[in-house]
This record gives structure tokens, C-alpha cells and sequence, in this order.
């Protein structure tokens, strides 16, 4: 019985974990990489953020501008036929310029610490215009806007094609 008793003392002696220390065990500990005990400038950590402030704001700017290849792209694929899927997509091609410029001033008012706000702000602008006026111009080519004078005025006839072509020939 005695010998049992032993077994079970030495099983359990096996996994005990000692989680004290000395002080000079502590003390023995190396930094990890990277740990610096002095603090880093103020200057430095200003002239960071200022820098990562124009990054962003340059971001936001821009954002609208590199929408436009994909924009293009999806009017390609759309085609010309007035059915669900491009009337949607240019109603929302319309809508979400219209909407981001509505809220320009609570877009960049997180950011105007940056000097170049003003540049930023307008490229902003031209560039949701650019996205409004890709719309508009498929809108007009899918025959919704309009642009002839017979298109508001019932007296006059619809213009009527001379010739037809497509493909390399002329009908």
C-alpha cells in the first residue's frame, strides 16, 4: 500500500510546475526584438501622423476616380438595351456620386488637418462629376435622355438613318 502511495506522489511531482521565480531569474530575461526602454520623440510620431492624415485624405480623394475604369467596364458589358440589370446599374452610377458629393463635407471634416484639403476636396469633386457624366452619357446612349428636338417636340419627326453599318458593311 505504502508503495502506491509513492507512485502517486512521484506522478504527480512530475508535472508540477514551479511559477516562482527568483530576482535573479527575472533579471536574466532578455528584451524581445524591437523593445526599447527610452521613449520615442514627440516630433517624430507628429510628423508620422501629419504624413499618414495626407495618405488618407489623398485616399478619399481619389477613391471616386478609380472607380471609373470599373464603371466603364460594366457599361461595356451592360450593353445598350433598356432591361433591368442596366437600368439599374446606371441608376446606381447616377445615385452614388450624387450621394457622395450631398455628404462632402462630412467626408473630409474628419480629415481637415491636412495642408492640401482644398486640392484634395476638389479632385473629389471632378471626380464624382466624371462618374455623374459617364452615366449620363450611357444613359443617352441607351436612347433615355432627351437629346433631339424631336424627342420634346410632337410636331416633329423623328430622324430617320440613311444608311446602316456594322461589321464592315454598308446597307
Amino acid at each position: 500500500m505504502a508503495t502506491s502511495v509513492n507512485v502517486v506522489k512521484n506522478r504527480r511531482s512530475k508535472w508540477v510546475i514551479d511559477l516562482t521565480r527568483s530576482k535573479q531569474e527575472r533579471v536574466d530575461v532578455v528584451s524581445p526584438v524591437g523593445y526599447t526602454d527610452r521613449t520615442l520623440s514627440e516630433a517624430a510620431s507628429q510628423e508620422k501622423d501629419s504624413t499618414l492624415v495626407t495618405k488618407k485624405c489623398w485616399d478619399i480623394a481619389l477613391a471616386p476616380l478609380k472607380q471609373l475604369p470599373m464603371n466603364l467596364f460594366l457599361m461595356y458589358m451592360a450593353g445598350n438595351t433598356i432591361s433591368i440589370f442596366p437600368i439599374m446599374m446606371v441608376g446606381m452610377m447616377v445615385w452614388r456620386p450624387i450621394q457622395a458629393l450631398m455628404s462632402l463635407k462630412a467626408t473630409f471634416r474628419l480629415l481637415e488637418g491636412s495642408p492640401q484639403s482644398y486640392i484634395q476636396m476638389f479632385v473629389f469633386f471632378v471626380s464624382n462629376l466624371l462618374g455623374i457624366s459617364l452615366a449620363l452619357y450611357k444613359c443617352s446612349s441607351m436612347g433615355l435622355l432627351p437629346i433631339y428636338s424631336s424627342d420634346w417636340l410632337s410636331f416633329l419627326e423623328p430622324q430617320e438613318r440613311m444608311e446602316f453599318s456594322g461589321g464592315g458593311l454598308t446597307f
